[in-house]
């Protein structure tokens, strides 16, 4: 980096200016405590204040009573104010109480300050096995030849059939107390690291849904434009290079296979005598990346609602406005209305267009002529019995349509089956077909070819009979004629 370049952060950016504040001891010393060494990602401001308030009391005590002499919420609004950056003040979802959580600039600030303590002890073999191995997977991992990956495989299993020969004949090595405290201050350093980039990962998840928000907020071509880039633009949070590298990381965690044998190896290793005084965090340090990488993953969740809610907002003000344009015409014709000046008044045929698309008229059919052959009839010489033309049910059709508008007086629609639940068949079959074929000003009847249903009945002679028909439903016509409200 260049001059300008250095100028520029010195200048702007949160960390450098945290480092740089005459408070700063305060800051980090405060926010250590809570949101890192605690692993808290959000604080309610009552407590925040409430354990601030405490801090400055005792440090006024031993430092002198005008030290610190603001309350614990001045300092506060301050640390969250724009230009400082290193609380982020905000409204949880379903709460009006405001809440507080730390910012990236907090967490790389105690980064560079712990880099300043003197170690007594510098490992560096395990970084330099770290970094091997490293190279080994990108080198390996990007190769496409399976003739070099066979012959990587091969190597490693010779290697690993080699150390279980030493093994198994009693010949192998221990790592030493060095190697064991060396590695074990990487491993410290390297989880200590990963869990305070959840907050950095987790602001850049923000910034790529401000960017999204922006895009949308500005846009100045039509709405369907905006919804196919949108919804074609709608995975950037998660199709970007940090949004994968999450959810393999999380994908990992949520392994039960992997928490397990993660526990039972920092339960082991915690217990080794070789690395001395240990990092109690340590112990379960999976289960704070657990936390923080859930809240992380909700905070993505909560973003996908919120653009979801703005998109919705915004398609309301498009219908509002299209609102404001049609009362405008109305309030326009009314005031047009006491004028006779034929030249701002025309003549319509209807108040809405007709629109006839060609391709929906139906295609000329023409009708099958059945052809009638009437030679050759004579008289029959048996007797017939004509009392069966005599018996004839006839089927009082305005009862069936009484009955099927009383049903519609409480509902808007009703099925056929339902009502002859009601009212079962009295007239069998042709009762049942007189329903079929109902026609009244006050309902519709609707036929669904797609469903069947079965209509069950006793006839004259005491039989079971069972009818499969389409289904039936009669629907309530809303109408303002008079005559047809009251039949119903």
């Amino acid at each position: 980096m260049d001059f300008d370049e250095l100028d520029l952060l010195r200048r702007s950016d949160p960390a450098w200016k945290l480092l740089r504040a005459d408070n700063a001891p305060l800051v980090l010393g405060f926010l250590r405590k809570v949101f890192v060494e605690d692993n808290a990602r959000s604080i309610s401001a009552a407590e925040l204040i409430s354990r601030l308030d405490d801090e400055l009391y005792a440090l006024n005590e031993r430092l002198g009573d005008r030290t610190f002499p603001k309350p614990a919420k001045a300092y506060l609004d301050d640390w969250a104010a724009p230009e400082n950056g290193w609380l982020r003040k905000y409204y949880p979802p379903g709460s009006d109480e405001v809440h507080f959580d730390a910012t990236p600039a907090v967490e790389k600030a105690l980064t560079w300050v712990d880099s300043l303590r003197e170690r007594s002890f510098v490992g560096t073999e395990s970084r330099l096995n770290t970094i091997f191995e490293l190279l080994r997977q990108m080198a390996y991992g990007a190769e496409t030849d399976p003739d070099v990956r066979l012959a990587e495989l091969h190597r490693r299993r010779a290697a690993i059939d080699a150390e279980i020969n030493r093994v198994e004949g009693g010949d192998f090595a221990v790592l030493d107390t060095p190697a064991q405290r060396d590695r074990y201050q990487q491993f410290a350093t390297t989880a200590r690291e990963l869990l305070a980039d959840f907050r950095e990962v987790e602001a850049n998840f923000r910034t790529l849904d401000r960017a999204l928000r922006a895009r949308i907020a500005g846009w100045a071509g039509s709405k369907g434009e905006l919804l196919d880039d949108v919804v074609g633009n709608r995975n950037t949070i998660a199709d970007s290079d940090q949004g994968r590298s999450f959810q393999a990381f999380y994908d990992f965690l949520l392994s039960h296979e992997r928490q397990t044998e993660l526990g039972e190896l920092l339960e082991k290793v915690q217990s080794l005598d070789a690395i001395g005084e240990t990092d109690p965090r340590m112990r379960h340090i999976h289960y704070d990346w657990l936390d923080a990488a859930e809240r992380t993953q909700a905070t993505v969740r909560l973003l996908s609602e919120q653009l979801r809610r703005f998109l919705d907002d915004q398609v309301w003000l498009e219908n509002r406005r299209v609102m404001d344009i049609l009362r405008s015409i109305e309030s326009t014709a009314l005031n047009l209305r006491e004028h006779r000046d034929p030249a701002i008044t025309c003549q319509l045929d209807a108040t809405a267009p007709t629109i006839a698309l060609p391709l929906e008229r139906p295609l000329y059919t023409p009708k099958a002529k059945v052809p009638l052959e009437s030679t050759g009839i004579s008289a029959a010489d048996a007797d017939l019995d004509a009392s069966a033309l005599f018996e004839q049910v006839h089927v009082d059709r305005e009862r069936l349509s009484g009955i099927v508008r009383r049903e519609l007086r409480s509902r808007s629609q009703i099925g056929l089956t339902a009502v002859l639940e009601r009212q079962p068949l009295e007239q069998g079959m042709a009762e049942l077909v007189c329903y079929l074929s109902l026609g009244d000003p006050a309902f519709q009847v609707v036929f669904d070819e797609t469903n069947r249903d079965q209509v069950h009945w006793i006839d004259g002679s005491g039989a079971h009979r069972v009818a499969t028909i389409p289904r039936v439903t009669f629907t309530r016509v809303t109408t303002s004629d008079k005559s047809v409200g009251g039949d119903l």
